[in-house]
């Protein structure tokens, strides 16, 4: 994300207007939402955008791409469903503005008047300073305004979370650096209701990912835990495969009010998945690996690379098509490798150097089949094809290796994975 300044106030971005890659207005920002965690500086999440009708929802700040005086830039992806404020966050404008606070030295309150985020480098936003002022005793007790100055978000107390909020989030705070697979072994081993819990006060984005590391006990009890709203968002956030892996472990009631929750463009794509068998391609892909025209740069594909949401597996490769972009697409022409478009200067269409010796394979191809096509030509993803060779996903070798362990081997110990990998090959 490019930012015109390094340090943004709240105050001067509410009422900024934000705006989609084509430069339409999309709404104005009406507050930034924090998590106020114990010990560590609060962590900015989203905006809460006012759209047209008066209508507030949720931007997570994952999908803004610049923020520039008098502009919000976003990727274009909004959705519209009404923000509804959750227990662990807070409201700057709402909540904190006018907040009484008071200083670590010991030299009095202060009142909050205005916060700033600051990008970090793992792309987090963090509010690192406040604009206070103090509070300065009068005759017959009141207060009156006194001196105003900026200060770190650490010379304060008093922003720390409630005490109903105090468990979990303190909680977080101690697995804010792991990786999804590692919390995901955390909250398999909480209690039930600690568990529940936590999985409650993470972000939509950050428990999609924990989700997708989970075994099936684990993520349909969380998951049947959250409103059906919030359900709906985080399977949003999921990749279509996961997503749909959830879906089908559901009650079929359950599951079909999800998919009307849903976003329609990520429904749909969980829909198609849902109707292969789980051991076939079709049943293994995602719908949303790279997906480009012969005519895009190097440049743009090694963008795409970069994107947080691309996993490893799929970011080695680009898969070239005729339009539409979107699965099922046009013809597939080939893919374009990684390590190739590293040699090759940024301007070069991606098109003129393209891998056309890839097998794709149909939805009804089998787990043995994709397995040896990854390991005879050292593949990290392949394309899956209908019959006229339209893209409809890919399958990565993770999502293989995943259906190739025991069901079980995620909350298995190794000797146990080793036993039952050797029994079925043995």
């Amino acid at each position: 994300m490019s930012t015109a300044t390094s340090r943004v106030f709240v105050a001067r971005l509410a009422g900024t207007g934000v705006f989609d890659p084509l430069g339409d207005r999309v709404g104005r920002v009406h507050d930034v939402v924090v998590l106020l965690r114990v010990k560590l500086p609060p962590r900015a999440v989203g905006l809460v955008v006012e759209v047209p009708g008066r209508r507030r929802v949720f931007l997570p700040l994952s999908r803004v791409t610049s923020i520039d005086p008098g502009a919000v830039i976003t990727t274009g992806l909004v959705n519209i469903r009404r923000f509804e404020q959750r227990a662990a966050e807070t409201l700057v404008v709402s909540q904190l503005f006018d907040r009484h606070v008071a200083m670590l030295d010991g030299s009095g309150e202060v009142a909050i008047e205005d916060a700033a985020i600051e990008q970090q480098r793992n792309r987090d936003w963090l509010v690192t300073k406040l604009f206070v002022r103090r509070r300065t005793p009068s005759k017959g007790g009141l207060f009156r305004r006194g001196e105003s100055m900026v200060i770190d978000v650490g010379d304060v107390q008093g922003l720390a979370p409630t005490e109903e909020q105090q468990g979990a989030t303190a909680l977080l705070a101690t697995m804010e650096d792991l990786k999804p697979a590692d919390l995901a072994d955390v909250l398999h081993d909480l209690p039930d209701r600690r568990r529940l819990e936590v999985a409650a006060a993470l972000p939509d984005e950050r428990l999609a990912d924990v989700l997708e590391e989970l075994g099936d006990d684990d993520r349909v009890s969380i998951v049947s835990a959250l409103t059906a709203d919030r359900a709906a968002d985080v399977l949003d956030a999921m990749q279509p495969d996961d997503a749909a892996d959830l879906i089908s472990e559901l009650p079929t009631h359950q599951a079909s009010e999800l998919l009307e929750l849903m976003e329609p463009e990520e429904a749909e794509d969980v829909r198609r998945l849902l109707v292969y068998a789980d051991h076939s391609a079709g049943g293994l892909m995602t719908t949303e690996p790279i997906i480009l025209p012969p005519e895009a740069t190097v440049a743009t594909a090694l963008a795409h690379a970069r994107r947080e949401d691309i996993t490893p597996s799929l970011a080695a490769m680009v898969f070239v098509v005729r339009p539409p972009l979107e699965t099922p697409t046009g013809r597939l022409l080939g893919v374009a490798h990684l390590q190739r478009m590293l040699r090759e200067p940024p301007h070069e269409a991606i098109g003129t150097f393209l891998d056309k010796d890839i097998e794709p394979v149909t939805p009804d191809a089998g787990i043995g089949a994709l397995t040896r096509l990854l390991a005879t030509y050292n593949l990290t993803a392949l394309p899956v094809v209908d019959e006229e060779r339209r893209l409809l996903g890919a399958v990565s070798v993770d999502d293989v290796l995943d259906h190739l362990l025991p069901e079980d081997w995620r909350d298995a110990d190794d000797d146990v994975t080793d036993q039952a990998m050797g029994d079925a090959h043995g």
